[in-house]
């Protein structure tokens, strides 16, 4: 049985009108989470088509990287301040940025190519937030997409975030408007390295190991500061 999903807000799943202009509305999703993004942070807006995300983070002080491989879509951004745009083949190529780049937010809607998924949550800077929205099985038996390879697999998503990420919103389930639509959407926290956790452990273990003695806690297991994500804008 299919969850039923309200569309985040009156802003449709798929876009309604032509993308390609940077005349359509950005997804209810998308809306709902970029308060996360750090003010003025950068944003990685992948398969941009013609902008609608990057125009309208771009518009809230964000400075934005499109990539796409559609070059007329990316050329009616030409011009619009706090954008930057890429034309590149995100499946057929190697990864189009320097591998040091990182991102205080990545979006990403109505698209998947799984071998990206781990390159993306290597992008994403301390603190960036990830911000995915796509179609997931049982939208064959509504309309398009219906290729398999385009649609997530029931808690795909999730799967490949939660081991690196803390997911602060997740859903998996059925979209009645604006058109019937199966999707899955994500909004998740890059909040600490491997590289620095360990690191942390360490200095934890080297300056706490009497307290955790007294304690009978072992450093290991102390908790990090809390971080408050709000839900609501």
């Amino acid at each position: 049985m299919a969850m039923m999903l309200t569309s985040g807000g009156s802003t449709p799943l798929a876009p309604t009108g032509p993308t390609h202009a940077g005349l359509s509305e950005p997804s209810g999703w998308v809306r709902q989470w970029a308060h996360l993004i750090a003010p003025g942070g950068s944003v990685l807006d992948v398969a941009s088509g013609g902008g609608r995300h990057a125009r309208w983070l771009a518009a809230r002080g964000h400075s934005v990287v499109a990539l796409d491989r559609d070059a007329a879509a990316l050329a009616t951004m030409r011009g619009v301040a706090g954008v930057a745009t890429l034309e590149c083949d995100l499946e057929g190529a190697p990864w189009p940025l320097p591998d040091d780049a990182r991102f205080a937010a990545i979006v990403v809607t109505n698209y998947l190519h799984r071998p990206l998924m781990p390159r993306l949550i290597d992008a994403l800077a301390l603190g960036g937030v990830l911000i995915y929205e796509t179609f997931a099985q049982g939208n064959e038996t509504v309309g398009k997409p219906s290729n398999p390879a385009f649609l997530l697999a029931p808690g795909e998503l999730l799967a490949v975030c939660a081991p690196t990420l803390r997911v602060i919103a997740y859903q998996d389930g059925f979209l009645s408007q604006p058109r019937e639509a199966f999707v899955q959407r994500i909004c998740a926290v890059r909040e600490m390295d491997t590289a620095h956790n360990s690191a942390a452990e360490n200095l934890a273990c080297q300056n706490g190991a009497d307290t955790a003695e007294r304690t009978g806690n072992s450093a290991a297991t102390q908790v990090l500061p809390l971080v408050r994500y709000d839900l609501i804008g």
